[in-house]
């Protein structure tokens, strides 16, 4: 069979949209599952539905990646949006041509440095993974390619700025706060180090936009069913090991001043894409409702016998206990418009719900601890300023922690904390060594013990949460009722 291309797929019979040719604006520094199947996916759509007619040229930010492959398709791929919405089952095929070619920096530097120097280059778009915003000592303004990729941004944007050509919209996706002001500030420390001209560093800073932005949308890439694969194959009529999967919910947002929503294409294109003054209460909308709700259900589901997350969005008592320290204790104390912050919750049980992931709950476990303090402790002490009383389902999630933690313990070992699970296997809890060690140290505490031991210890939760009135005396009767009637039982005395 035909490997994907152009005519390979006029051939195929494809009725979708498919732009083939067009100026390069955008250079994207990736060329990996996440940013095809998001970044380039809005592109695409603003091609077709805002007349926008832009290609991007991906860059390959580590030596060993895809160039080959994708030069091979002439930048098509094969990406499917897969998941339920409104309770729908929902399977999408869109094969994406806003992708015009892919440049590997390691061996050809010269061909980034040259789209660098086009008029028609507007965006920059990067994910580099999280440990990719990085100022180091190795990189060398004349090397080719420099080490880092801050370093090779400062490298394409002094090339634009000697070509005396405008500044570029640079949109940072690597999952760290401050993505785009962390990378304005490593090339500057470039601009230190490679002591350049005191006018380059005026024109960075003043003539280009460096946004941080959030990403949503889960991506689990490629199809790895070799039967599925074949199956898709022959229906398609060509070949694609590009193929890319992603869910069907997907929002990005972008800090930037307000006229980038006409500069960019997304808001004409009818796209989920936002541009904010702020991206910050979007960050706390998805870690207190979306990873929230992930730590603040998986570990008492587990123990009620649940292994994966769809399962649990189909059982009335776990969803409900889910939606309702959502829609009751998490989403009113949030600061946006409540009507948008139901919506994100409305989509979380969708999401939850995807017929394609087998989304483990153990996966989802590990370093519970940090995650209870960064994604659930904030709602639970913002709920007891704002209403006086403990949130029922929020205070239930830090019992089920502490049972998840300490059920029936075995040992401890270099893999972690052996537990075993009520009339079950044995499971393995995943954390930081201090904090498994400290309910290895505990396993045989009774209840009011345990959970008195949890809640003074300042280092899981830099406070003593005792001084929080009538929680501790809450949270013990909690573990008992999840020891004694289980898990599932306890979800149901919340509702």
């Amino acid at each position: 069979m035909d490997l994907l291309n152009y005519s390979v797929l006029e051939k195929s019979g494809y009725k979708g949209y498919i732009l083939k040719d067009a100026p390069e604006k955008v250079m994207q520094f990736g060329e990996g599952n996440f940013l095809r199947a998001f970044v380039d996916y809005f592109f695409d759509n603003a091609n077709e539905k805002a007349g926008w007619g832009g290609k991007v040229v991906l860059v390959q930010p580590i030596a060993m990646g895809l160039t080959e492959l994708i030069n091979k398709q002439e930048g098509l791929y094969t990406l499917y949006l897969r998941g339920s919405e409104k309770g729908v089952k929902v399977d999408d095929k869109r094969v994406i041509s806003c992708c015009s070619r892919c440049v590997n920096p390691y061996g050809d530097w010269d061909s980034v440095l040259a789209l660098a120097r086009s008029k028609d280059l507007e965006i920059v778009v990067s994910n580099t993974t999280e440990a990719g915003i990085v100022h180091d000592n190795e990189s060398a303004f004349d090397q080719q390619p420099p080490v880092s990729f801050p370093a090779k941004l400062t490298r394409v944007l002094y090339e634009r700025w000697q070509a005396g050509l405008d500044g570029l919209i640079i949109l940072s996706c690597e999952l760290i706060d401050n993505n785009g002001k962390e990378l304005q500030k490593c090339v500057n420390q470039y601009i230190d180090d490679w002591k350049l001209e005191d006018a380059f560093r005026a024109w960075v800073n003043e003539k280009n936009i460096f946004c941080s932005t959030l990403v949503d949308r889960i991506v689990p890439g490629r199809i790895r069913d070799p039967q599925e694969v074949a199956a898709l194959n022959e229906k398609n009529g060509y070949e694609d090991p590009l193929t890319d999967v992603g869910e069907v919910f997907g929002v990005w947002v972008i800090e930037g001043p307000k006229e980038l929503e006409d500069r960019l294409p997304f808001k004409k294109a009818g796209q989920p894409v936002m541009v904010v003054p702020d991206v910050t209460p979007y960050k706390k909308r998805k870690v207190r409702i979306l990873n929230g709700a992930h730590t603040g259900f998986v570990l008492g589901a587990y123990l009620a016998g649940f292994d994966i997350v769809r399962d649990c969005m189909e059982d009335d008592t776990v969803r409900s206990f889910m939606n309702k320290m959502l829609y009751e204790e998490v989403v009113p104390v949030l600061p946006l418009d409540q009507e948008d912050l139901k919506n994100f919750a409305a989509a979380v049980q969708d999401r939850f719900n995807n017929p394609f992931v087998n989304h483990e709950l153990m996966s989802i476990s590990l370093n519970s601890t940090s995650k209870w303090k960064a994604r659930n402790m904030p709602t639970l002490l913002e709920y007891v300023e704002k209403n006086g009383k403990l949130p029922p389902c929020l205070t239930m999630s830090l019992a089920a922690y502490i049972a998840f933690y300490s059920n029936d313990v075995q040992a401890l070992n270099d893999k972690g904390l052996v537990c075993r699970r009520p009339k079950g296997n044995d499971y393995v809890v995943s954390d930081d060594r201090w904090a498994l060690e400290f309910f290895w140290d505990h396993r045989a505490d009774p209840a009011d013990d345990l959970v008195h031991a949890v809640m003074t210890n300042t280092k899981m939760w830099d406070r003593d949460l005792t001084e929080i009135p009538g929680f501790e005396k809450q949270v013990a009767a909690d573990l008992k009722l999840i020891r004694e009637k289980g898990a599932k039982a306890a979800y149901a005395a919340c509702l």
